[in-house]
Formats: structure tokens, C-alpha cells, sequence
């Protein structure tokens, strides 16, 4: 049903990441359900959530428009990406854009820098935005993601089926656990450290860093 736009509106844009096994897309259809029905438009690249598991259709029912090419997503006034624009990526884009996107200034090539500077684009980097506090809360949210889904990936590696040893994590009757070593002890090495508590491994933390020993004991015990 058509929706009324608001005083406000965001012309959003999701094109499709072309970088090396990148699967995530920025907005799920259910937030971009919720941006349609605030009066802002949303345009996504056809396939670009094929890597996550959702499908143009999905997209299409959650209000979303689908567009067949990069030249129609990079119209939108605001484009929301994964990772940093390529520079082939950034000759779609027009002066004045807004990018919210990954940067990775210590990988970034001047070229880069310079065609962005050159379009006046206004380049909101995620990995910096901060809270009230200080802290930073996508990096926090992905630090999570990815401790959460190490040990899993590592039960893959010890399964029979990738050639691994054929060892769980965890232990059974009359068998010790076990041993999982985590090197580090951020966010991300206290939710692999709680997954493998979970699955009954018997770990160790190591950090140079007193302060993150500390907290990650208080956490965990």
C-alpha cells in the first residue's frame, strides 16, 4: 500500500557488496519494513541480500523498491554499505552523497580518500560511532557475533568431515574436556569464552592487558 512520505524523508540506497565474501547487507527487510512505513524510501540492488539469506522478494513485500542496477541504487541520497566503496564503486556515486559504511582508514588508498573529498561526500565511518559513554556500539555488536560463532566454526575445523582430529568440545563421562586457549580477553574473547563454557571446555585467557583480565573474570567467574 502506498505510504505516505514524510517532511523528512531519507532516500536510502543498499547496493550489493562486491568485496570477497561478503555476505551481510546493512538493513534486514524488517528494518527496512519500518523505514517504509516512516515515509522514507528505500532502493535495493537486486541480489543484495542473496548472501544473507534474503531474498529480492523479501525485500519487495517489506516495502523496499529493486532496482537491476548499480547506476539506479547509487541515485539515493544516502547509501548504507558493509564494506568501504571501491573505486570503482565510488564513480557511481554523486556530489554530496551520504555514505554510512565500514572505512578502514589504515587500509584505505589515498585514491580513495581523494575521490570521496572530490564529490564532497559525507562519509560516516560505523567502526567510529560512539555512545554516551564512550564506547563503540556496532563494534561492540560484532565483537559479539564473531565470539559467538568461533567456537562453532572451530567445532568445524575439529570434525572428521573437514579433516580435522575428530574432537568435541566438551567433555563426557570419564574423559577430561577439552582444553580451549583464547588469546586476548575483549568482548570478543569473553562470548567465545562463554560459548565454550556452554559446550563444557575447560579454558584459559591470555592477555597482557591486567584491566580486561580482570573484568572478563568478574564476568565469568
Amino acid at each position: 500500500m502506498r505510504v505516505e512520505k514524510g517532511k523528512h524523508a531519507f532516500f536510502i540506497g543498499l547496493p550489493r557488496e562486491v568485496s570477497l565474501q561478503e555476505n551481510r547487507i546493512s538493513l534486514t527487510p524488517d528494518a527496512v519494513a519500518l523505514l517504509v512505513n516512516n515515509g522514507h524510501e528505500v532502493h535495493v540492488e537486486t541480489r543484495a541480500g542473496e548472501g544473507s539469506k534474503f531474498t529480492d522478494k523479501l525485500f519487495s513485500d517489506a516495502g523496499a523498491k529493486i532496482v537491476y542496477t548499480p547506476q539506479e541504487v547509487y541515485k539515493a541520497d544516502v547509501i548504507l554499505k558493509i564494506e568501504p566503496p571501491t573505486i570503482e564503486e565510488l564513480e557511481y556515486f554523486h556530489p554530496g552523497q551520504t555514505l554510512i559504511s565500514a572505512l578502514q582508514l589504515g587500509h584505505l588508498q589515498q585514491e580513495s580518500i581523494q575521490a570521496m573529498l572530490r564529490k564532497k561526500i559525507t562519509a560516516l565511518a560505523w567502526e567510529f560511532i560512539e555512545d554516551k559513554v564512550g564506547g563503540m556500539p556496532i563494534i561492540r555488536a560484532m565483537s559479539e557475533i564473531a565470539g559467538s560463532t568461533v567456537m562453532l566454526v572451530a567445532a568445524e575445523y575439529l570434525s572428521t568431515i573437514n579433516k580435522g582430529k575428530g574432537i568435541i568440545l566438551g567433555g563426557i563421562t570419564g574423559v577430561p574436556p577439552t582444553k580451549v586457549i583464547i588469546i586476548g580477553a575483549g568482548t570478543a574473547a569473553e562470548y567465545a569464552a562463554r560459548a565454550a563454557l556452554s559446550l563444557g571446555a575447560e579454558i584459559q585467557v591470555f592477555d597482557n592487558h591486567l584491566y580486561k583480565l580482570r573484568r572478563i573474570k568478574h564476568t565469568l567467574s
